[in-house]
């Protein structure tokens, strides 16, 4: 489990939609209350809580 908040940027897929911060893969008993960030229109957005921003991502087939 990652800890919480321990980056400013963040590349998210599709996977991790609807987008919340902290994400499901952060600890979250030293984080802030969960905020769920709109990012699909934009690819970029900002958590309110923490300043963490997170970046969509289009994964490519190898």
């Amino acid at each position: 489990m990652n800890q919480a908040n321990d980056k400013n940027s963040y590349e998210v897929t599709a996977a991790n939609l609807p987008l919340h911060c902290p994400t499901a893969e952060m600890s979250l008993w030293n984080s802030h209350p969960r905020v769920f960030l709109p990012i699909t229109n934009t690819e970029k957005a900002k958590c309110p809580y923490c300043g963490a921003e997170y970046v969509l991502t289009r994964a490519t087939a190898a």
